[in-house]
């Protein structure tokens, strides 16, 4: 295994790379909402201690993990060889190519470290409660991102040898940073979905929506928008200690390039703590809208361009304060009601 190849990949144009300084707390939202796309920080995160111990043998980062290990067994997931470590739907797509199962650390650890055949990968671990203390010594700049009413930053572990995760989008803003091996990051913006052929909404291999295509052996006879999305397409080969950020919705496939591979992220979005998750909204949409004829379809896309994409102010400047109703200034009382009353009509 230590021998093997890159994982193959179609060429795309570089993630833009900046020589400035990471920005910080709210400064770092600040300049996610002003960039809206994604930036690679080489070397922002070299000196965390997570990163100390990966640049120093790998025997040294496994002992730093097992040392904040909280001792909760954690969700390991394994796929044979044949995958080419692809996590992904099985041939027949009627379930999936992997097997999951709850295991200690230092095991789990100990399989990596052997380089085993098959493709071993913990994914999306929360750090207050598997590693608690490793957020708090690695924290590259998170604190204060979000205000106060917001929902909490989400810090999270991902650990394996020669990994794949299928192109998918995220609901909240990324910042990953690589810290032990390499990671190759391929990104599209959120307006090429279609050409990225998406699978269905559910089930999904790792709770998200992903892409069919194979980047490794993309078929265009069957996926032959996937072109025009490569024509799109930003990738970018993080080392130990590098940092990408980008916005929320960007689709990313993520490999790890070696043996051994640790990356940690935050996720996170400035939004009202109160505020629902548009994932339910498309799904009431498929019930609601989706089914309707041609015509109607495009009145209510007129609609929800007017009252949801649009300004705000031309739905509702032209009429007095106390009729607005939802139309207002939202806050966490009338979300409850208006929650209240949508799940009253939909109970039928």
């Amino acid at each position: 295994m230590a021998g093997k190849a890159l994982h193959r990949m179609p060429e795309a144009d570089c993630v833009e790379e900046s020589s400035a300084p990471m920005p910080r707390g709210e400064e770092l939202d600040r300049f996610i909402a002003e960039t809206m796309r994604p930036i690679v920080f080489r070397g922002a995160g070299a000196e965390l201690p997570i990163v100390r111990h990966s640049l120093s043998s790998t025997d040294s980062v496994m002992q730093y993990l097992q040392e904040k290990w909280s001792g909760r067994a954690l969700t390991v997931y394994r796929v044979a060889a044949a995958a080419d470590g692809r996590f992904h739907y099985n041939q027949n797509l009627d379930g999936f190519n992997f097997a999951a199962s709850k295991e200690a650390l230092d095991p789990i650890l100990r399989e990596i470290a052997a380089v085993p055949e098959e493709t071993i990968y913990v994914g999306s671990t929360d750090l207050e409660l598997f590693f608690p203390g490793l957020w708090a010594e690695n924290d590259p700049g998170l604190e204060g991102v979000v205000d106060e009413n917001c929902a909490p930053v989400v810090g999270s572990l991902w650990m394996g040898n020669r990994t794949v995760t299928s192109a998918h989008y995220d609901l909240s803003n990324n910042c990953a940073l690589c810290a032990a091996g390499r990671r190759r990051f391929t990104l599209f913006p959120p307006d090429q979905i279609g050409n990225l052929y998406p699978g269905p909404l559910e089930p999904t291999p790792g709770g998200q929506v992903v892409s069919m295509v194979d980047f490794a052996a993309p078929d265009f006879a069957r996926f032959p928008r996937f072109a025009e999305a490569l024509e799109n397409a930003q990738s970018v080969v993080l080392e130990p200690g590098d940092i990408l950020v980008y916005p929320a919705m960007w689709w990313h496939q993520v490999e790890g390039l070696d043996d051994f591979n640790i990356l940690l992220n935050w996720w996170w979005n400035q939004v009202p703590d109160f505020v629902d998750t548009p994932q339910l909204t498309l799904m009431h949409a498929m019930l609601s809208i989706r089914q309707r004829p041609q015509y109607e379809r495009e009145a209510w896309k007129a609609i929800f361009d007017h009252y949801i994409f649009g300004d705000t102010g031309d739905a509702s400047d032209h009429l007095p304060d106390h009729i607005l109703g939802p139309l207002g200034k939202m806050d966490a009382m009338f979300a409850r009601r208006l929650r209240a009353m949508l799940t009253r009509r939909m109970q039928r």
